[in-house]
């Protein structure tokens, strides 16, 4: 299902939402920009400043300058997330003077070794920019665009120390191969630093073509898994599926030479996540009843949270009956927001 919005709705909501922050309450992402996208790509245009006037008393104001981040010292502002105006700032520069593709194409590179900032959440809120300007490129779009990337180059953090273990032949089996880490506690930084061990996983693929063809496997067994898995968090272990959407979304963007590392670091993230909230045992699922993908965007839509409607659009984009029934699971198990 994709029916973009050119209604207009979607510049409105953007431009509302780029006089806040990328965060709110300490930690937590600003899930708007990803939200009203989703809504607006899925025939929803309508329904997005009703969904973001619920949203709005979590957003903060737009964080204060630091110091301007250049071609020269950027290195050295690199994951630090006090300069986030800043790094917003340097690519509205940037993408005032030259082409978007061109920019993203110049940064891709630098930033995919770290994302696994903020929860994924900087490199799934660049794929939905991304998709929007495919649609069709407007100033709001592209500010977005420069607001996503902004808060992926401050919310850089790398992952190092993981062992390599023999993976599966599918994207499902090595996704079944992850070892849980052991006692986990704490914040998404904390649980990330406790993982040890991954599969290796199409690590040989440097193929273009191949990296679509696996990076679409992994998408679709991802959201498939949050069926019977999703239980194990049933927030967190969205992102196993978003994440590597984000960066599907993105290769027809890109250079294809950059195809292949994105699969790579996309499979990690998605295989770090499953690692962090693995449930003790999957649970079998079956859905309440067969819905049509219209009809599951409506239910998620009205249960109206925020990850609940990302899935949902990761599910629409695998367009199987499996993908819808891990939808509607997130329906289920979610707690509808205050």
């Amino acid at each position: 299902m994709d029916t973009h919005d050119t209604s207009g709705q979607l510049e409105e909501a953007l431009e509302r939402l780029h006089m806040s922050g990328p965060e709110h309450h300490g930690r937590l992402s600003n899930h708007a920009p990803m939200v009203v996208e989703s809504l607006a790509a899925n025939g929803q245009a309508g329904a997005v400043h009703r969904w973001l006037d619920r949203y709005e008393s979590k957003l903060e104001d737009f964080p204060d300058r630091v110091a301007p981040v250049t071609d020269d010292n950027w290195p050295s502002a690199l994951g630090d997330v006090r300069r986030a105006a800043d790094w917003i700032d340097h690519f509205s520069r940037a993408l005032t003077g030259r082409p978007w593709k061109t920019v993203l194409a110049e940064w891709w590179p630098r930033l995919l070794p770290g994302l696994y900032g903020a929860a994924t959440h900087p490199v799934i809120r660049v794929g939905h920019a991304v998709r929007a300007l495919e649609s069709g490129a407007s100033e709001p779009r592209l500010a977005e665009l420069a607001h996503a990337l902004g808060y992926w180059a401050a919310r850089h953090r790398t992952v190092s120390g993981v062992t390599a273990l023999p993976g599966a032949a599918s994207a499902a089996q090595s996704l079944d191969a992850v070892p849980a880490i052991r006692e986990p506690q704490g914040t998404f930084p904390a649980r990330l630093a406790a993982v040890r061990q991954l599969p290796v996983w199409a690590g040989d693929v440097g193929d273009p073509g191949t990296a679509r063809e696996r990076l679409t496997e992994l998408v679709r067994a991802a959201t498939h898994r949050y069926a019977t898995h999703g239980h194990g968090e049933e927030t967190m272990l969205v992102h196993a599926a978003t994440a590597p959407n984000a960066v599907l979304r993105t290769l027809d963007s890109l250079p294809r030479e950059l195809w292949a590392p994105s699969l790579h670091a996309a499979w990690t993230a998605s295989a770090a996540v499953t690692a962090m909230y693995a449930p003790a045992e999957p649970v079998a699922y079956t859905p309440p009843a067969r819905l049509t993908p219209e009809e599951v965007l409506q239910r998620a839509l009205a249960h109206g949270d925020e990850h609940v409607i990302k899935l949902t659009d990761t599910a629409l984009d695998v367009g199987d009956e499996p993908a819808l029934a891990a939808a509607l699971r997130a329906v289920e198990i979610s707690r509808p927001p205050a």
